[in-house]
């Protein structure tokens, strides 16, 4: 789920889970071992680093600022723990990626590292990570977690991931612009049409989208996929007991058709990245934005930081199941390496990290760099001075509303996912019929 400016790209997925038998190639295996011969792992600090007993690797290149929370996290622990330094180091996505996988091969991976679900699943197959079960029962640490924060990382008895962060997404929208042109925020489908008509016909851009090198920036998207069954459905459709052409997700991609008739995406929505589509918002030029927690701090910041509230998305008439629903789910999990158990002193020092990450005051350092916990703590958030995280979390916190247990992308292939990000652009952007967009996914499941 590939690299958003997001603090930590959690959801661009178009190259993630590469399977470890494709990413043994020769150029793989020479981008892998010219890095670690070099020793070009970045630090936080944007250097290279050998100290620190334990090894924690991210997502990011930079994590002092593409990443604060987790920077400050580590610096923190730390300073509590010098005996216990652990060295921050990371990579873009796409090379984390690889690295993590042929490590494993190669019996050298880092002691804690983010990684995607699919590959973590394949790892844990072949007993690569360490089952943090034991880990959660000391302290009281499990009880510091919704269920649903830790059901998805487990497999076959074995809880191999905890969440790195929450993943909160829907629309950004602009109550100046809305207040302008007499609309309220919508609540259904026929709402936001109505909304989008009107915005347009004023010369508004209703929603603010990039699909250049940004396919995955559609989250508001796939939280209607599940307004339409997708949770109930989707194991289903991966064994091959249903298909994701059905009837129910084709009448999603006809709603979809219908927004981009009336207008709802800018016209330069298929050349401009999802970066630029944020920068659209931010100037005042569009009403809504898709995107999710990440781009709170950023959009407090600007001139429309006192106008922007958060939304969970449109309810649909003709959906199927419960429509009060908020994607608010953990994103991709922290693992460990299984082979840290046979060092005591390295398992001591993962135990008491993941126990500080899970803290209360570990969790604050979350909010107060505006990430969401993953615990039950209960952040003390300044609605005044960070509106804009505060609409986030009230709104997916909304009584009587309840949230998937994972985003659709991340409990499928990188290439179904890549190809339901590109099915929605296809039908956004008028390059495929809705018809086609879902038989295109379907073609990517085996």
């Amino acid at each position: 789920m590939a690299t958003s400016p997001q603090p930590a790209p959690l959801t661009p997925r178009q190259h993630s889970g590469i399977s470890r038998r494709l990413l043994l190639t020769a150029t793989a295996s020479a981008l892998f071992f010219t890095a670690t011969a070099c020793g070009s792992a970045v630090n936080a600090e944007g250097g290279s680093s050998s100290d620190g007993l334990i090894t924690l690797s991210m997502h990011n290149p930079d994590s002092k600022t593409q990443d604060p929370a987790t920077w400050q996290l580590v610096q923190e622990f730390n300073k509590k723990h010098p005996d216990m330094k652990i060295k921050l180091e990371g990579q873009p996505v796409d090379q984390h990626e690889q690295r993590m996988t042929i490590a494993a091969q190669s019996g050298t991976l880092p002691e804690i590292f983010w990684v995607y679900d699919s590959l973590a699943k394949t790892m844990v197959k072949s007993d690569d990570l360490l089952d943090l079960g034991p880990i959660l029962a000391e302290n009281g640490l499990r009880a510091k977690f919704a269920p649903s924060m830790l059901a998805g990382f487990q497999q076959d008895g074995v809880q191999y991931g905890l969440p790195y962060q929450a993943l909160v997404t829907g629309f950004y929208y602009n109550k100046t612009i809305l207040d302008e042109h007499a609309i309220a925020v919508p609540e259904t489908f026929d709402d936001l049409l109505a909304a989008v008509k009107k915005l347009k016909a004023a010369g508004v851009v209703p929603i603010a989208q990039g699909a250049n090198n940004s396919s995955f920036s559609v989250w508001a998207f796939l939280t209607m996929l599940d307004r339409f069954g997708y949770e109930a459905t989707y194991q289903d459709i991966l064994s091959g007991k249903a298909s994701y052409d059905n009837a129910d997700f084709l009448r999603l991609y006809k709603h979809v058709e219908e927004l981009a008739k009336a207008g709802a995406f800018p016209a330069n929505m298929n050349t401009q990245t999802y970066a630029q589509a944020v920068a659209s918002y931010t100037a005042g030029k569009a009403a809504f934005l898709d995107a999710g927690v990440w781009e709170a701090a950023k959009i407090q910041k600007t001139a429309v930081g006192k106008d922007t509230g958060f939304w969970a998305g449109p309810t649909f008439s003709d959906g199927v199941g419960d429509q009060k629903l908020v994607m608010n789910v953990p994103s991709a999990p922290f693992v460990v390496s299984a082979k840290v158990k046979e060092d005591k002193k390295k398992y001591a020092a993962v135990k008491a990290f993941l126990q500080f990450y899970y803290s209360d005051a570990g969790q604050k350092i979350l909010v107060d760099n505006a990430q969401p916990p993953v615990t039950t703590y209960q952040p003390a958030v300044d609605a005044a001075k960070d509106s804009v995280f505060a609409a986030v979390l009230a709104e997916a916190s909304k009584s009587g509303w309840k949230s998937p247990k994972a985003q659709p992308d991340l409990v499928v292939s990188a290439a179904t996912a890549s190809a339901m990000y590109d099915s929605f652009y296809g039908v956004m952007g008028g390059s495929l019929s809705p018809e086609e967009a879902v038989q295109n996914v379907q073609k990517t499941i085996k």
